[in-house]
């Protein structure tokens, strides 16, 4: 399915805000590619960054979901914008909401920017290796 294609069979008041979020990530994130993919038993859009994901946008009954993997990573990140997203969900390594409210395009911006620069698959060679020094191979 092509991300357009998606977007489109969304709720038409989430489109807007859904088109907005994936221009966002693309725009300041160029480290990505985009892809139509299931996660977690749905179709999402899934955005890949050299040798792992990075982000993912989808829309469900309820709410919308941002999967923000540098967030899961850096307890600083999270704290941020957790601080600066009162009214959004936070998980782990997601950000659910339910409109532009909750999730302020300005912010969306910012977090994209904050998490562009972060080279996850670096991230997970570290983690590997710390793992490794505590005697813990899986």
């Amino acid at each position: 399915m092509e991300i357009d294609a998606y977007i489109f069979k969304q709720h038409a008041e989430r489109r807007k805000l859904l088109t907005a979020i994936h221009e966002t990530i693309l725009r300041y994130d160029k480290t990505v590619k985009a892809v139509v993919a299931p996660m977690m038993g749905k179709d999402m859009i899934n955005y890949q960054a050299p040798g792992t994901f990075k982000y993912g946008l989808s829309s469900l009954k309820n709410y919308m979901s941002l999967h923000v993997l540098p967030i899961y990573g850096s307890t600083a990140l999270h704290e941020k914008y957790k601080k600066l997203l009162p009214m959004a969900s936070f998980q782990k390594g997601c950000i659910n909401f339910e409109n532009e409210k909750q999730l302020p395009l300005t912010i969306v911006k910012e977090l994209i920017r904050d998490c562009s620069v972060i080279d996850l698959a670096a991230m997970k060679k570290e983690w590997v290796k710390s793992r490794v020094k505590k005697g813990k191979t899986k």
